[in-house]
């Protein structure tokens, strides 16, 4: 549903975070990917397609589960949930076929109690990672005995609230309104979230961009060109080394402008009126979005 010259667009304002990601030999842009094509085959009713990216993404970096925030666009969903159980048993038992299923069960152990650990030395103060919602109140505070979970659990309230919006599922943009918040949250509530994460997020952002309705309005503009400031430019050579590390990545600064603009989409899809659309509207100035 997103034109050939947005996706120009979006390719173009993602393009620095692309590199800072290649560069660090992350499977970040293979996690972009995943939830996004989880996404479209949902939109194309392929529902076991979907659901084996899912399971695959999920078993691969735990942000693949996300995927599932897009259960509730599935018309067939009894279909994606066998479809889902299918595809999580067999990634879940395949590698037995080349080693024992003691083994196997003995590191998906070890590797629960490494993402515990893991969790907790992301919240030390000054850590590369961290940069999320929780990261930013525990360095403002210089207390990183905050726990994640007020701010979990809060994050998923406030993410789930478009869901009883039940009318517009019918509408696309509201729909990629929704994959852009869901690319962003994975990102700014995930403890250890750090630079070269933000690819995901970032594309979140460009999806919302290229959704507003044109013209762009200043507001609109003025936030892209803070994120990529402030979050795409910030871990460049482009800022000095005592910015990034005395403002930048002391107070997880380049988290803010991504939760700024995932606060704006949850409250475009609460008030913005989406109309039902059953094939996409040619005119790029007269969206299926009216501003309210």
């Amino acid at each position: 549903p997103i034109k050939s010259i947005n996706v120009v667009i979006i390719l173009w304002i993602c393009l620095n975070e692309y590199i800072i990601t290649a560069q660090s030999f992350q499977v970040n842009p293979i996690m972009v990917y995943i939830i996004i094509m989880s996404y479209v085959f949902i939109e194309r009713k392929q529902d076991f397609w979907s659901a084996m990216l899912i399971a695959l993404g999920t078993f691969i970096k735990l942000y693949g589960i996300v995927g599932l925030a897009f259960f509730f666009f599935s018309k067939n969903k009894m279909k994606f949930i066998l479809s889902l159980l299918f595809w999580s048993v067999l990634c879940f038992t395949i590698p037995m076929l080349i080693s024992s299923p003691q083994y196997i069960l003995e590191r998906y152990a070890e590797w629960y109690h490494a993402l515990i650990i893991k969790n907790d030395v992301n919240a030390v103060l000054g850590s590369y990672q961290d940069f999320s919602v929780m990261g930013v109140v525990r360095r403002v505070t210089n207390d990183n005995s905050i726990p994640n979970y007020p701010f979990l659990i809060g994050g998923l309230l406030i993410f789930g609230l478009p869901y009883l919006r039940f009318k517009s599922y019918a509408n696309s943009k509201f729909r990629l309104l929704t994959l852009a918040s869901v690319l962003i949250f994975t990102v700014i509530f995930s403890s250890g979230s750090e630079s070269p994460t933000y690819i995901i997020a970032f594309v979140g952002v460009a999806i919302w961009y290229v959704e507003q309705p044109l013209p762009k309005r200043g507001w609109v503009n003025g936030l892209l060109i803070f994120a990529i400031i402030l979050t795409s430019l910030s871990h460049t050579d482009l800022f000095p080394n005592f910015l990034v590390d005395n403002y930048v990545r002391k107070y997880s600064l380049k988290a803010i402008p991504c939760i700024v603009i995932w606060i704006v989409i949850i409250y475009q899809l609460m008030t913005l009126k989406f109309e039902k659309t059953i094939h996409e509207d040619n005119n790029d100035n007269n969206p299926s979005i009216q501003r309210s």
